[in-house]
């Protein structure tokens, strides 16, 4: 089905090309497609309105916890919410009205993951409030799991992740980061190689759509299991080749 989504920068609801995400003020600035002059709550309210659940709220770097708490607010307990959040902060952003806390870098020291800190996490929030973001990127034939706002590759494989990951959370999130916010189509190997792995959970794909039939593609491709995000082709991000209205439509035909 589709999943709605709000990714935040700078305290605005944009869209970014995601392979453009830095945090060195000597480069150019992330490369951005869409800044809304709404805020995040609008977005939330009108997901609320059409029963849209299971979207997520990225805060982008510093700067996006009042957007992102606004949107929570606007409804609770009807999306998700992930960038920077450790075991620290994990029940504070529960009770501002996140369904599930999404992490990344937290289960990471030095790009090796830490096992230790994902036990310490479920022994806060609960495996059936916690999402892992595996977003990734391609390199030496295999696809990475990336963090730091898609910056530094880790030693973990996503296929092997999400295979040895399935007890410890509720759902997967996973953007593929070369084609984020190209709106150039969906990565098809690797929706691909996320329909293969052997884990149960509903797994949550974001990268390249840029039309319904993508949506289609993803939800055939995963046998009903994988869901999938549209950003920056979305008529609702200043895109130009899918309408929400249609997404809206797609999820209500199978009951969702």
């Amino acid at each position: 089905m589709y999943r709605p989504c709000i990714d935040l920068h700078a305290g605005r609801v944009v869209q970014i090309v995601g392979a453009t995400l830095h945090d060195d003020p000597s480069r150019p600035a992330p490369q951005t497609n869409f800044v809304s002059d709404r805020p995040s709550s609008w977005f939330a309210q009108l997901y609320r309105r059409d029963r849209l659940c299971g979207g997520h709220v990225i805060m982008l770097g510093p700067g996006n916890e009042a957007a992102a708490i606004e949107a929570l607010v606007a409804w609770p307990g009807g999306m998700q919410v992930g960038g920077g959040i450790n075991a620290a902060s994990a029940e504070a952003w529960l009770e501002a009205g996140a369904s599930h806390v999404i992490v990344t870098s937290a289960l990471f020291v030095d790009g090796e993951f830490s096992p230790e800190r994902l036990d310490q996490l479920v022994s806060i929030v609960g495996a059936g409030q916690l999402v892992i973001d595996l977003s990734c990127r391609w390199r030496d034939g295999q696809y990475w799991v990336v963090t730091d706002r898609w910056q530094h590759f880790t030693s973990l494989p996503v296929a092997e992740a999400i295979d040895g990951l399935a007890d410890s959370c509720a759902e997967f999130l996973v953007h593929g980061v070369d084609v984020e916010g190209r709106s150039e189509g969906i990565d098809t190997r690797l929706v691909s190689l996320l329909a293969a792995t052997e884990s149960p959970l509903p797994i949550t794909y974001a990268g390249g759509a840029t039309s319904l039939g993508d949506l289609r593609t993803v939800t055939d491709l995963g046998n009903g299991r994988i869901d999938l995000t549209i950003g920056s082709a979305l008529d609702l991000f200043g895109g130009t080749g899918v309408r929400y209205a249609d997404c809206v439509a797609f999820n209500h035909r199978l009951g969702r």
